[in-house]
Order: C-alpha cells, then sequence, then structure tokens
C-alpha cells in the first residue's frame, strides 16, 4: 500500500491537472499505517502538492490539504524544515484558511525544533517569518491561538527563547488577552500561560511582570462576573499547578483568594466546579508542605474530606473517579517521611471521609467499571504503608481475603492495581507484626507470583468414574 501511496505521488507530480489522481492517493494514505509512510519519508516529494495550493481549485485544495496532513506527519521537523520551509512560509499567506492552518499547524512543529539552539533562535526571529506569523494571527482565532502555544512552546526551552519572544511581542500580546474582558479567550490564553508557568523562568518572568497578582485580582472579582464559570477553573488549576511547583505554603500565603475559592468551588452546584476543586486540592496534598497547608484550615478541611468522601460514592463515574485520585493524593505519604504528627494527621482525615472509609472504598471498588475499581485500589495502595490503616485493614471483616482474592479482577488494568495494593503492602516494615507472619508470607508468595497469576486447577480421578 505504500508502495502504491509513492506511485501515485509521482504522478500526481507529473501531471498538470491530477484531480482522479489525488482522489486516489488519499483514499490509500488512509489504510497506510504511518509507520511505513516514515520508512518512505526520504522519497515523498512535496513540493509539487504545496504547488498545487496556488491554483484556484477548490476540490483540488482540499484534497492537497488533506493529503499533506497525512504526509508531513510521516516528516521529520528539522527535515521539514530545511526543505520544506520556503513552501510553509508561502502558506501562511494563502487565501484559503484551510492552507494557512495546516501550514502553521507543520510550521509550529518545525520551528519549536529549530528554536531548541541558539542559531535557530536568531534565524526564527531575526527573519521576515515572525511577521508572517503576526499577519495570519489575524485569520481567525484558532490560528491565533495556535501562534501563542508556539510562542509559549518557544519560551519554555531557556532564558533566552523567552528573551526573544517577549521582544517580539507576541508574549506581551497573550498576557494582555489573557486578562482582557472576553472570559473565552480568557480561558484559553490561561492554559497556555500555565504551560509558561511549568518551567522555573517562566514562573519568574510572570510575578515580575505582575501577572501571577493579575490573575489572583481577577479570582477576587470573579464573585461579581457572571461569566466568571468560563474561566474560573482555568484560572484555579494555574494557582494549584503554581503552588506544586514552588512553594505550596508560600503562594497559599501570597494568594489566599486561591484556597479561599478551592474550598467555595467544593459548596458548588456546577460538576466541573467540584472536579475542578477536587483535582485541585489533590494537586495540593500531593507533597507534604502542601498536607501542612490543608491541615492548617482545620475543620473546615475536614468537612472538604466529607463532601469529597460523599461525591465519591454518590457523584457521575467520571467524578468518582476524580475523588479517588484526589484522596489517593492526599493520603500518600512516603515511608521517609513519615513521622508520629502527620500519621495521625492521615489517619483523623481518614476517619472524616465518611462513617465507615475502608467500606465505602470496597464498595466502590466491587462495582461493575474497571476505572472505579482501579481507582478504589488506588486509595487502598495510597494509605497500604501507614501502621493505622493496615491495623483497619486487618481489623475490617474479609479485608485480607478480598485483598488475596485473584478472582476479583478480570482485565489487565485492575490486575496491575492489585499487585501495586499488594506491593505496597508486603514492602511495609510493619505488615508482618501487623497482619501476622502467615497473611505476610501469603502476600509474599501473591508478589512472587507476579499480577497475572493464575492457579493450576488440579483434576482428581475418581474412582469408578467414566
Amino acid at each position: 500500500m505504500a508502495a502504491q501511496a509513492l506511485a501515485l505521488l509521482r504522478e500526481v507530480s507529473r501531471l498538470e491537472a491530477p484531480l482522479e489522481e489525488l482522489r486516489a492517493l488519499h483514499s490509500v494514505l488512509q489504510t497506510v499505517p504511518l509507520s511505513e509512510l516514515r520508512e518512505l519519508a526520504a522519497e515523498l516529494r512535496l513540493g509539487p502538492l504545496f504547488s498545487l495550493l496556488n491554483e484556484n481549485h477548490r476540490e483540488q485544495i482540499t484534497l492537497c490539504v488533506s493529503i499533506l496532513e497525512r504526509l508531513l506527519q510521516a516528516v521529520e521537523p528539522v527535515h521539514m524544515a530545511r526543505n520544506l520551509g520556503a513552501d510553509l512560509q508561502r502558506g501562511l499567506t494563502h487565501p484559503d484558511d484551510s492552507v494557512k492552518i495546516l501550514t502553521l499547524s507543520q510550521a509550529i512543529k518545525s520551528l519549536s525544533r529549530i528554536s531548541l539552539t541558539q542559531a535557530g533562535l536568531e534565524a526564527l526571529f531575526e527573519s521576515n517569518l515572525l511577521d508572517d506569523l503576526k499577519r495570519v494571527m489575524k485569520t481567525n482565532d484558532i490560528v491565533r491561538y495556535r501562534v501563542y502555544e508556539l510562542i509559549v512552546e518557544i519560551s519554555s526551552v531557556s532564558p533566552e527563547s523567552l528573551t526573544y519572544c517577549t521582544t517580539s511581542g507576541l508574549v506581551t500580546q497573550l498576557l494582555r488577552e489573557l486578562t482582557g474582558e472576553d472570559v473565552l479567550v480568557r480561558a484559553t490564553c490561561i492554559e497556555m500561560v500555565t504551560s509558561l508557568a511549568y518551567t522555573h523562568h517562566g514562573r519568574q518572568y510572570l510575578a515580575q511582570e505582575g501577572v501571577i497578582d493579575q490573575i489572583s485580582n481577577i479570582i477576587v472579582g470573579a464573585d461579581s462576573d457572571p461569566f466568571s464559570s468560563f474561566y474560573l477553573p482555568g484560572f484555579v488549576k494555574f494557582f494549584g499547578n503554581l503552588a506544586i511547583m514552588d512553594s505550596p505554603q508560600q503562594i497559599c500565603e501570597r494568594y489566599p483568594v486561591f484556597v479561599e475559592k478551592v474550598f467555595e468551588m467544593t459548596e458548588s452546584q456546577d460538576p466541573t466546579m467540584i472536579g475542578v476543586a477536587v483535582d485541585t486540592i489533590g494537586i495540593l496534598g500531593s507533597n507534604v508542605e502542601g498536607k501542612q497547608v490543608l491541615q492548617k484550615t482545620g475543620t473546615r478541611f475536614e468537612r472538604l474530606l466529607t463532601k469529597i468522601g460523599y461525591q465519591a460514592k454518590n457523584a457521575s463515574t467520571e467524578l468518582k473517579i476524580r475523588c479517588l485520585d484526589s484522596i489517593s493524593s492526599i493520603f500518600y505519604i512516603l515511608p521517609e517521611q513519615q513521622t508520629d504528627d502527620l500519621l495521625r494527621m492521615t489517619e483523623s482525615w481518614f476517619s472524616s471521609l465518611s462513617r465507615d472509609p475502608l467500606e465505602l472504598f470496597r464498595g466502590i471498588s466491587n462495582q461493575p467499571f474497571p476505572e472505579l475499581h482501579c481507582a478504589a485500589l488506588k486509595v487502598f495502595t495510597a494509605i497500604a504503608n501507614q501502621p493505622w490503616a493496615q491495623k483497619l485493614m486487618f481489623n475490617s471483616p474479609g479485608f485480607v481475603e478480598y485483598v488475596m482474592d485473584r478472582s476479583v479482577e478480570h482485565d489487565k488494568a485492575s490486575k496491575d492495581a492489585k499487585y501495586e495494593l499488594v506491593k505496597a503492602l508486603a514492602n511495609s516494615k510493619t505488615i508482618a507484626e501487623i497482619f501476622g507472619n502467615p497473611n505476610y508470607l501469603r502476600l509474599r508468595t501473591y508478589l512472587s507470583e507476579g499480577p497475572y497469576y493464575v492457579k493450576p486447577i488440579s483434576t482428581t480421578a475418581v474412582e469408578g468414574a467414566e
């Protein structure tokens, strides 16, 4: 099939009006695996396809765009930049929007690779390509966002690349839109700014420019904005990521509105808001410092845990899973970080989740949904190395048998999740003392047999049987 595609591509480049051949090539490419196309990448002559885009023929342009979308996936970005750069740059000013979007998405791939070197940065920002990008941004919102994505991707590489991008004026333009009046634009821009904040130099820049303070102020004003539900989830996620990448304590102390808003969102009737709040609590509680920040809120956090426990039992499947993932994150402590105070804290938190949390999660794990089953097992795994949780498990009727029972899990993901639970228990220093030696040995046996072990069925001959 790949050979047939190559033959048709040669035929297309030979003819002046190759509409039939383009249709055939388009059809064949749907069935050729990308891996096969990559093997032939060196033989792909794409110049003629770009030339055909210049003719005023609607179907021909549509077919060429679709064919190029497929074939360019097989081409290495650096090769694309070297050999197709001029074609891509011409495509940016094409009157047809579909051609602009195609060439822009491919230009982004190659330009982000080029920008990894100093020479590449200079070539990109000192050429007229930047002017073309600024012009093409005016096409529509989608194109403008794709250019912003490119700029953020380049800015994230190094402090030098961020300087080039800020000098171009495009980062400033993105930040202006982030804090502008259009709520839908805000919602899109915050995702890109969050990406920039994943780097240390990006966070420094955002702090120096006062952007983090502006985002905080917008959250403060969200109460009086009837359209805040469009952008608030993204703004809260931004602070959640910022806290875990820097210092949860510093971020929460400097921007108290962030923590306040997260607690508020758990009271919402909107599942989207609840989901974002639950995710953010999970991010915040994923390290010891974050756990201590949550502990400082006292009974307020315990009430929040009760709500998360309620949602884990009663919400939609998707929100249940997010609640369980958040609980796993909040309760997990590395063995070397465990102290008496932290263990007392997690034990107290666990009792806030529901009247009988262990039974709650066991009930969820018995539901016929693999994703829920795995998410509940993850909760057990998160607390499995904590002595108070081991005592709860041991004293819960049938729980040890439930852990050892391989017949409960039927799919690979569930078998893997159960194995992780067994591993966490078996590797704990306190398990033999709490579960007893016989059960400890059963855990070690399970561990050595691996996640997919199936016990051989023994057949016993019965005298007189035919």
